[in-house]
């Protein structure tokens, strides 16, 4: 799926520019000065101009610096000065159909104040990453109450805040299918369901717990008004946990897979942080825990190695690893103790469990917590 500036990109190639330099200091901070100069384009904030002297620095369509240019962005004010290039209405009309993304607050009165000030920072946060690939007004916000537009500091009048519901705003854009991205789902997001035309993500943030299985409730209010709803969930691995729960992430991942061609697991990981990755691996390490009775006492062991193998696929740091094993009673050993425990030891069944037994009073001592 092409970005914004994939767009501008192309018109600057048709007309012949190969690279743009800006009279606005505003972008030096820009970690991607073709996609910000086209969204202020967008938003009618500014134009490309052709300028007489050569700008000090400039970018060439690859975004590599180059030795200024005569091609410029510049804000509007400057249109009687310059000949304009490339203008907001110009841009705007090369814009391919990309799809709503919307958040859904059906539920917001189920949260606390606390709960509605996050919703809002993380509703902020999406529209920040749309930014990155699109314009960013391509987010939605319905259900939105008078309270939701006094608690959210966001843009305002660059996103969609739609009071009714998502079911009239559909109607109303010509749109009668959604995918709505819901971990309660019996099937997986899958490349197919990026054709739709919108994409529905339920404003919930379930700090006090109980707002469990509120997401299938939104799919079936929109299925009662006549929209075809595709519920979707996010996997990792096969698994929702560890999956990150924020809508802003799930947002990323999205995006990730849409543009970037990440698959899931990849975009899930790039947009894990050590507190989802700790639930899974609260999940997958008791999976590989031995089990040994040593001396009449019991330890449950895992590999040390193991921390290498999961830290490919879930974003934990070695401190992360030595707290899930305190919080489940683990115990770490290097693979060549196991290796020796193993030699040591016979397998029992004990009360419907399998152990590995050692009599010796001296192999306790090879088993210590990290």
């Amino acid at each position: 799926m092409k970005t914004l500036a994939d767009v501008f990109r192309e018109v600057l190639k048709e007309k012949g520019v190969e690279s743009i330099g800006t009279l606005s200091k505003r972008f030096r901070k820009s970690r991607d000065k073709l996609q910000d100069m086209a969204i202020e384009i967008v938003h009618g904030k500014g134009a490309v101009f052709r300028i007489p002297e050569k700008t000090a620095v400039a970018w060439d369509l690859s975004r590599k610096r180059v030795e200024g240019s005569n091609y410029a962005y510049a804000p509007l004010c400057m249109a009687d000065k310059f000949e304009p290039v490339l203008t907001p209405d110009e841009l705007r009309s090369k814009l391919p159909d990309w799809p709503y993304f919307i958040i859904d607050l059906y539920h917001w009165e189920k949260h606390t104040d606390k709960e509605k000030g996050k919703l809002c920072l993380q509703a902020i946060q999406c529209y920040g990453l749309l930014k990155r690939y699109f314009t960013g007004s391509e987010l939605t916000v319905t259900w939105a109450s008078g309270e939701f537009r006094r608690i959210f500091h966001g843009p305002l009048d660059r996103i969609t805040v739609y009071e009714g519901p998502t079911s009239e705003f559909l109607r109303e854009n010509g749109i009668d299918e959604v995918v709505l991205l819901d971990p309660w789902a019996d099937e997986v997001l899958s490349e197919e369901d990026f054709s739709v035309r919108a994409f529905v993500i339920g404003g919930i943030v379930d700090m006090a717990g109980n707002k469990k299985k509120a997401t299938p409730e939104i799919a079936e209010e929109l299925e009662k008004e006549g929209i075809k709803v595709r519920r979707r969930k996010i996997v990792l691995r096969g698994d929702v946990i560890g999956v990150p729960d924020r809508i802003n992430r799930i947002l990323g991942i999205l995006l990730k897979m849409m543009v970037e061609d990440k698959s899931m697991d990849e975009a899930v990981y790039e947009m894990q942080e050590p507190l989802h990755a700790r639930w899974r691996l609260r999940k997958e390490l008791p999976k590989r825990a031995i089990r040994y009775r040593i001396d009449g006492k019991s330890y449950r062991v895992v590999e040390k190695e193991l921390f290498d193998e999961y830290s490919q696929w879930l974003k934990i740091r070695w401190e992360d690893f030595v707290r899930v094993l305190r919080e489940l009673n683990l115990t770490a050993l290097e693979r060549r103790r196991i290796h020796r425990l193993n030699k040591l030891s016979n397998p029992r069944i004990i009360g419907g469990k399998l152990y590995r037994v050692i009599l010796l009073k001296k192999a306790s001592m090879l088993c210590y917590n990290c």
